[in-house]
C-alpha cells in the first residue's frame, strides 16, 4: 500500500464503524482527508479494532511522524547539568518517556483536531492508547486526581513510554494549592520514570494551556522541582519541551 492508500483504508474503516456511516463523504484533497482522519480518531471511543486496521494504522502513523522529522534526545545539548531545553513537537521526540498533560478522564481529547498536546499524543500514538487508558481508568474506578501520574506504552510514537499527569486547573487567582499540585505532577512523573528505569524524560508545559496556569510561575515550579529531584535520582536527562516562543524564552532565562 502507498501512504494515500493507507489513508483511504483507515478512513473507510472508521466511517463504516461510525454511527454516521455512509453519510460522511471522503474529500478529494489529501490535507482535508488527513484532517478527517484525525477527527474520526479523536471522536472514536476506546474499543477493539481489527488486526488489519492496527497494521495499516501503525505503518501510516509511523510514516507520518518520520516525515515530520524525528529528534533524538541524545543529540540535544545540556543547558544545565542533566537539563535540556527543546522547542518542537513532542510527538516527534525520541526518548525513553514523554509526559502528557491529560484530563481527569485520562482518555485523551475528544475535540476534533484540537490544538492541545493531549490530542496530538493520542492521535499519533494510535487507537491503542485510548484503549489502554480506558483499562487503567476502569481498574481505578474514578477520575484521575490532579498531581498523580500513570504510565502506558507509547505505541507508534518514537518514545518508549507516555506518562500521563493531570495538572491543576487555575480558576481566578493562582493559589498555593495550585502550586502544590503542579509540583506533585513533576515529582510523581519522575517517580514513575524511576520505577520503570527510564533514563530520559521530556516534560511539556503542564497546565499552562487550557488549564490556565501562568506560564512563568509554572516554568519556575518545573525547573525548581526537577532540579531538586535530580539531586538524588538515577534519571540521566530531563528535557523541558516547549512549543511556543514565549515559553522558550521563559525556560531559557530560568536555565541560564
Amino acid at each position: 500500500m502507498t501512504q494515500t492508500e493507507r489513508l483511504h483504508f483507515l478512513l473507510d474503516y472508521l466511517i463504516k464503524e461510525s454511527a454516521y456511516g455512509a453519510e460522511i463523504p471522503i474529500p478529494k484533497e489529501i490535507p482535508v482527508q488527513k484532517r478527517l482522519l484525525r477527527t474520526l480518531l479523536n471522536l472514536r471511543a476506546p474499543g477493539a479494532v481489527s488486526e488489519a486496521f492496527i497494521k495499516v494504522q501503525d505503518i501510516y502513523l509511523q510514516t507520518e511522524l518520520a516525515a515530520k522529522g524525528i529528534t533524538d534526545a541524545n543529540s540535544l545539548m545540556s543547558v544545565r547539568g542533566k537539563l535540556c531545553l527543546w522547542q518542537g513537537d513532542i510527538t516527534t521526540l525520541k526518548c525513553d518517556a514523554i509526559v502528557n498533560a491529560a484530563n481527569s478522564a485520562l482518555l485523551g481529547c475528544f475535540v476534533p483536531c484540537h490544538g492541545c498536546i493531549d490530542n496530538a499524543i493520542h492521535t499519533y500514538a494510535g487507537v491503542q492508547l485510548r484503549t489502554a487508558c480506558k483499562k487503567i481508568m476502569r481498574q481505578q474506578g474514578r477520575p484521575e486526581s490532579p498531581g498523580k501520574a500513570k504510565i502506558t506504552e507509547a505505541y507508534n510514537l518514537p518514545c518508549s513510554y507516555i506518562i500521563h499527569t493531570v495538572g491543576p486547573i487555575v480558576q481566578g487567582a493562582l493559589t498555593e494549592e495550585d502550586c502544590t499540585l503542579l509540583k506533585s505532577c513533576y515529582v510523581e512523573c519522575l517517580k514513575k520514570a524511576e520505577e520503570y528505569n527510564i533514563k530520559s524524560i521530556a516534560f511539556c508545559c503542564i497546565s499552562t494551556g487550557e488549564f490556565h496556569f501562568p506560564n512563568e510561575q509554572a516554568a519556575k515550579i518545573a525547573v525548581d522541582t526537577v532540579t531538586k529531584y535530580l539531586n538524588h535520582s538515577t534519571i540521566e536527562r530531563v528535557i523541558f519541551n516547549v512549543f511556543q516562543n514565549r515559553d522558550q524564552k521563559i525556560y531559557a532565562n530560568l536555565l541560564r
